[in-house]
Order: C-alpha cells, then sequence, then structure tokens
C-alpha cells in the first residue's frame, strides 16, 4: 500500500541530529534528554537520529554491519558507553515529551575519504562494493582514491550492496517497535561520472539487451585540454533512466521490506530539491503523474516510469540555499556562489532559492505526499534573521520545515532563532 494521497498531510517541524557532529554529545544520556527537552521547547515536532554515517558503521548494537564505538572525527571525540543503547533513550525521552522519533541511515555509503575509515576499508569482502567513477585524466577511478570527496559511496546497482542495505534496514526495524519512522539518505548514486564498474556494464547491457560496442563513450566521455568537458553518447538518455530505475527499484523494494517488519512505520526519504540536475544522481523522486521529458532532455519518455513518490510516507528535501525568496534570486553572484551539494551547480534560477525549490517540489509531487521543506543551518552563520526568514518561508511553502543540524543551533545558540522560526 502507497502512501495515501487523500488523507491531510500532518504538520511537523523535524530537527535532524547527525551521528558523527554529535557522538560525543550524545554519549551521555542526560545530554539526550536535555537537548531533546529544548528542542521540545523551540516547536520541533519530530527529531530524526542518524544511527548510520556515512562509515556504514551503525549506533546501535546490530549484529549485520560494525557498531561504531567511538569517533575522532572533524568534530568532536567521544567514546561510546555500549553498557545502555543510545536510540531506546531517544525513544524513551522523546515520547516521554510528545515527539515523534524517527531514526536515518546513509544508505549507498560505507566510508569516510578523509580517515580511510569505514565498511569498505575494514572489510575485504565489501571493498569491491566502492562506486568506480569515469574521470577525465584518471579513468576509471575507485571512490576511495578521490580524497577530495569525503563519502565513499558504493554502486547502487550491485545486488549485494542492495541485498546487505535492506537487512539492515529490516534488522532496525524489527529491533526498535517503538520507532516512529525511518528516513533514508543517500540512496543515489555519487555523481553523473558513476558507476562505470564492470558489474554495472554488465548490468546495463542486459538493460539495454545488447552489448555497449564503445565503454564508456556511448555513455560519457571528455572533451581534450585544460578544462575537460563532459560529452554526452548516445545511450547517455537510457543510461540516466536504468539508474533512475535501479534506484526506484530499491526505494519500492526498501518500503516493502520496512512496512513487512513494521506496519505502522512512517517510510521516509531525504533528497535535494534540486531536479532539474539531479537526474545526475540517478534519482527521480516525482510524482509518476509527472512526466520530465517535456521539459528537460536529459529524459526519455520512460523516465516518469521510475518516479517514486508514491512509495513514500514521508520525505524531506535540502532547500540549501542562502536565498530565501524568488527575488532574492538576483542577488545571487554566480562567481561567488559556492554550493558543495552533489548534482548542484552555480546557476542563479528561481529554484536555487528556498521559496522556489519548495514550489517546485511541490509541483513535481502534486500534493501526492507530505513534503518537509530543508535547511542547512550552516549556510545561514552570521545571518540569524535570514534562518529565521527561510524557516518560515519552508512552513509556508510545504507541510513544515526540515532543520540539518542541531548541531549548528548549539554551536550558534540559536535556539531563540530556532523557536521563532517554527512557531505558529
Amino acid at each position: 500500500m502507497t502512501a495515501n494521497a487523500q488523507k491531510a498531510h500532518p504538520r511537523k517541524n523535524i530537527l535532524w541530529f547527525d551521528a558523527t557532529a554529535n557522538f560525543k554529545r550524545f554519549t551521555i544520556k542526560d545530554s539526550i534528554t536535555y537537548y531533546l527537552e529544548r528542542s521540545k521547547d523551540a516547536g520541533v515536532t519530530d527529531v530524526v537520529v542518524d544511527l548510520k554515517p556515512i562509515t556504514g558503521e551503525v549506533l546501535y548494537p546490530s549484529k549485520i554491519a560494525p557498531v561504531m564505538k567511538e569517533w575522532k572525527g572533524e568534530y568532536e571525540s567521544g567514546v561510546k558507553d555500549l553498557s545502555w543503547d543510545m536510540l531506546t533513550v531517544f525513544l524513551e525521552e522523546g515520547h516521554r515529551l510528545g515527539l515523534k522519533v524517527h531514526a536515518s541511515t546513509n544508505v549507498f555509503v560505507a566510508g569516510h575519504n578523509h580517515f580511510d575509515r569505514g565498511v569498505v576499508f575494514s572489510d575485504p569482502s565489501k571493498t569491491n562494493w566502492q562506486t568506480i567513477s569515469y574521470l577525465p585524466g584518471t579513468g576509471f577511478t575507485k571512490i576511495t582514491e578521490q580524497k577530495n570527496k569525503y563519502s565513499a559511496m558504493l554502486n547502487p546497482a550491485n545486488r549485494d550492496v542492495q541485498k546487505y542495505e535492506l537487512s539492515i534496514l529490516k534488522e532496525l526495524v524489527k529491533m526498535y517497535p517503538k520507532l516512529d519512522g525511518i528516513i533514508l539518505d543517500r540512496v543515489r548514486y555519487d555523481a553523473l561520472a558513476t558507476d562505470f564498474s564492470d558489474y554495472s556494464r554488465k548490468a546495463f547491457e542486459k538493460h539495454l539487451g545488447k552489448k555497449v560496442s564503445r565503454w564508456p563513450e556511448d555513455i560519457l566521455s571528455y572533451t581534450t585540454g585544460e578544462k575537460p568537458e563532459k560529452v554526452k553518447g548516445p545511450l547517455f538518455n537510457q543510461w540516466i533512466e536504468w539508474r533512475a530505475k535501479i534506484i526506484h527499484d530499491f526505494v519500492y523494494e526498501a518500503r516493502g521490506v520496512i512496512k513487512k517488519a513494521n506496519p505502522k512505520i512512517v517510510f521516509g526519504d531525504y533528497t535535494g530539491s534540486w531536479y532539474p540536475t539531479y537526474y545526475e544522481l540517478g534519482v527521480n523522486w516525482a510524482s509518476k503523474d509527472y512526466d520530465p521529458s517535456k521539459e528537460f532532455s536529459w529524459a526519455t519518455q520512460n523516465y516518469k516510469k521510475y518516479a517514486y513518490a508514491e512509495a513514500l510516507d514521508l520525505f524531506t528535501t535540502g532547500n540549501y540555499y542562502f536565498e530565501v525568496t524568488k527575488e532574492e534570486k538576483n542577488k545571487i553572484d554566480t562567481s561567488k556562489v559556492n554550493r558543495t551539494e552533489a548534482a548542484q551547480t552555480k546557476a542563479a534560477e528561481d529554484w536555487y532559492t528556498v521559496e522556489g525549490s519548495a514550489d517546485l517540489v511541490n509541483r513535481l509531487t502534486g500534493g501526492k505526499i507530505p513534503v518537509y521543506a530543508g535547511l542547512y543551518v550552516e549556510q545561514y552563520k552570521g545571518h540569524p534573521e535570514q534562518f529565521v526568514k527561510a524557516m518560515k518561508m519552508c512552513r509556508a511553502k510545504s507541510d513544515g520545515a526540515m532543520v540539518f543540524d542541531i548541531v549548528h543551533i548549539i554551536n550558534y545558540g540559536w535556539w531563540k532563532e530556532l523557536k521563532e522560526g517554527l512557531k505558529n
């Protein structure tokens, strides 16, 4: 059973709790209680607890994935006391306060490149799961060798990868029957230049029903010179369609596995809002009623078949822009724009504002599912008034707001601003 478009969408104010950024903080029970109470007071209705960061390790006693016992990364060091369970405390304290508690997992990623840490680094049986990029100059390149990227992404088309990730989701939901929801993250490809492994070649050829005579040039190649440009091959659009099918099929399979384990749980997903370029990541988060081939040259007529909005009970989007209103688009200096999210560009478009991106998401999902427009707090550093304005826009243009992440609220001391932005 897919999400029911006829029901009124619940209003929510969602606050994200990142795993590694808050690792030390949430190894202390009293700290969990304190910050949940502050969140409740600020008007938060739902919290999302990140239980599987990009290393592929988890913050609960899994029998499948390695447990993260300590973290000494770029934020703060900490050692986990394994005598008590963090998520159980979040659930007990959150529910005591009337908060909904969701778990989040980073799906198609299993390593942190800046620290050479994680499943693809430590488990020899999973090293070959990492994605292979096709890059100018270096050609076929493992993601773990690309130190300019911090996420060691996996190949979403690899069936062994899919089965492993599904087993973790199933385990998590069965272990915690009181969970209100589960929200997937990084259910995507790393970039347009992935995945060009032998595994993907064989799978794509099976999908096509024929061999790819020039690999990878029939899909993608590069110009020569100081600044190589991507060149689309004759099979490019079919490749884009196939990747969207891979992600679409996984999302529906994940929904089935999770709902079988707990039929009442809310099944959610996070993606970026920049749909016109999000195809680069193999993701079609729109409704099946929307036909992108009428607007975009990269979309085949069949691309709409691989939209998956209707699979979701909850959808959070990254409306990650400093500019809030569409009018502020004119203030965007494309020579200075610093957009670091996957598949973003430096263009000045309506949908590169909070308001414009929310409107785009609403149009493409067609009101079929609850949508919660999200903000990246760090983008407003030094501009608390813009942060408040952005939250109010998210709440006006969607079914509520999603705020990423509590660590920035704490570091900036923006509890008053959070409360102002979330108040009715």
